[in-house]
């Protein structure tokens, strides 16, 4: 018997919570309810009550009643469902959670979910689920289900949902993973740009007996891979393709955001650095490059991508940027400079060769790493072997007492 946690608002959606967590005790698990609605009287009683809830979050219930302020509510019972849901997980009380819910509902509730480790399941049942949902996702896995109709009262539709729904979350709990042979994990960050480097460096670091998780660099890829290190699951980092940073500076559509390259700083994660990719800032179409961009280096690297080319006084910022995000790194870390360029398209006698941009950038990180940061210049292009041997070299030599 697992114990699964569904998150509801009792006082709108009691009669929908009552028969999914009737769908889930049937096949035979234990439920905690929590309820975390505000305004109006809860269908049944809670395992958690809405009260509980609103004061994890720091807020009074009878303050938010009065106020009737349902954005502060919704922000005060998302604090409060993260908190109980970790409470719940720390005391051995949470092996998946479930919510359901329209717009208020699905942020409480995957507010939660995102406060939870990856590994425990986590369903969403939503009015939302069809539209874009990466803000109310996250970097976490979450499953998000349309509910097809209204959360409005029980009909043919959506008892079918609830009930998939419950079987959904009973399946992910009644299942094991196999054990498999796990070894050390090493993240790396990769653009199609970038792609021969990390692919050379990652098999010398598999005969080294690493397993190697690769992320593109679209922004949430880089997200996902901090959410990893952050959380002191990763041995150490390949961190080849900073791209992202260019599109958080620039105003592109790939941003990781500005955390970006702070958690092995934090966490103490040993990392080797390069400048993969600094050379462009991504958009979509022609049409949806900004105005004030237009006049730039455009490059149309497909249909539905274009490239702008970052400039010297901007390779200026972002050489200062990350030494800045490098300088604060409490384990060891280096730096590693391709001379000949930082993307297939940056290789001389392609269209983003410029290097007076390159060398501010170069410039830049001289200026700014501290001197405890190692800042190797290779005369190499960043997709040649030599320089992926001397980054996977340098990694491996910091990672010498986790090797399998």
């Amino acid at each position: 018997m697992a114990t699964i946690v569904v998150l509801g608002a009792l006082d709108t959606k009691g009669e929908e919570v009552r028969f999914l967590t009737g769908q889930i005790e049937e096949r035979g698990h234990k439920v905690l309810v929590v309820d975390t609605g505000v305004l109006g009287q809860p269908a049944f009683a809670p395992h958690i009550t809405r009260d509980e809830v609103s004061t994890a979050g720091g807020a009074s219930l009878p303050a938010l009643v009065s106020e009737a302020d349902r954005g502060r509510a919704v922000i005060a019972m998302s604090r409060g469902a993260s908190a109980i849901v970790q409470r719940l997980l720390e005391r051995g009380q949470l092996d998946a959670v479930i919510a359901m819910g329209g717009g208020a509902g699905t942020s409480v509730g995957t507010a939660a979910m995102r406060a939870l480790p990856l590994g425990i399941p986590k369903v969403m049942v939503s009015t939302l689920a069809s539209g874009d949902v990466r803000g109310f996702v996250g970097v976490k896995d979450i499953t998000m289900i349309p509910t097809i109709v209204d959360i409005s009262g029980l009909n043919r539709i959506s008892r079918n949902v609830f009930t998939r729904a419950a079987g959904a979350v009973c399946g992910m709990v009644e299942s094991s993973v196999p054990p498999g042979d796990d070894k050390p994990i090493i993240v790396a960050s990769m653009f199609g740009n970038t792609t021969p480097c990390v692919d050379a460096a990652r098999g010398m670091l598999e005969k080294a007996g690493f397993e190697v998780l690769v992320f593109h660099a679209t922004g949430s890829g880089g997200q996902t891979m901090e959410s990893l290190i952050e959380a002191r699951q990763v041995a150490a980092v390949l961190d080849v393709t900073t791209t992202e940073w260019a599109d958080e500076l620039v105003g592109g559509v790939m941003s990781a955001g500005p955390t970006r390259l702070e958690a092995a700083a934090k966490t103490g994660t040993p990392a080797v650095i390069a400048p993969g990719c600094l050379d462009m800032v991504n958009f979509w179409a022609p049409e949806t490059v900004p105005e004030r961009l237009r006049d730039r280096r455009l490059y149309r690297h497909n249909e539905k991508q274009t490239l702008v080319r970052t400039t010297p006084e901007e390779n200026l910022e972002l050489g200062r940027i990350i030494a800045g995000k490098l300088n604060a790194s409490s384990g060891p870390v280096e730096v590693y400079f391709p001379l000949r360029g930082i993307s297939v398209i940056s290789a001389a006698g392609k269209p983003y060769h410029w290097p007076e941009a390159d060398a501010a950038l170069l410039e830049s990180l001289r200026k700014h790493l501290s001197k405890g940061i190692p800042l190797h210049e290779l005369d190499c292009h960043i997709n040649d072997a030599p320089f992926a041997q001397a980054m996977a070299q340098g990694l491996l030599a910091m990672c010498s007492n986790v090797r399998a």
